[in-house]
């Protein structure tokens, strides 16, 4: 997600500053030099963002799946237990 969220966010970001360039009749060189450094640290904030995102959709995930897993065995395990 890391790296899908940077591939987004940093092209983006070097899109705007063209377009905000072109609006305002900056120069080609500002505006690349700019559009740069906005696409490597919107990327890379994209990429922190992504990464956070992740992490929190994986331990939800596998938080229910272990809360599932749990109550499902619940029952197998009290139902072993009284049948020694």
């Amino acid at each position: 997600m890391g790296r899908a969220y940077a591939g987004i966010l940093g092209p983006l970001s070097f899109g705007t500053v063209i377009a905000r360039n072109l609006i305002d009749g900056g120069s080609v060189e500002s505006a690349m030099i700019f559009a740069s450094l906005a696409l490597f640290a919107f990327a890379a904030i994209g990429f922190v963002i992504g990464t956070i995102a992740e992490r929190i959709v994986v331990e939800a995930i596998t938080t229910r799946f272990q809360t599932a897993y749990r109550a499902h065995e619940a029952p197998h395990a009290v139902a072993e237990s009284t049948d020694h």
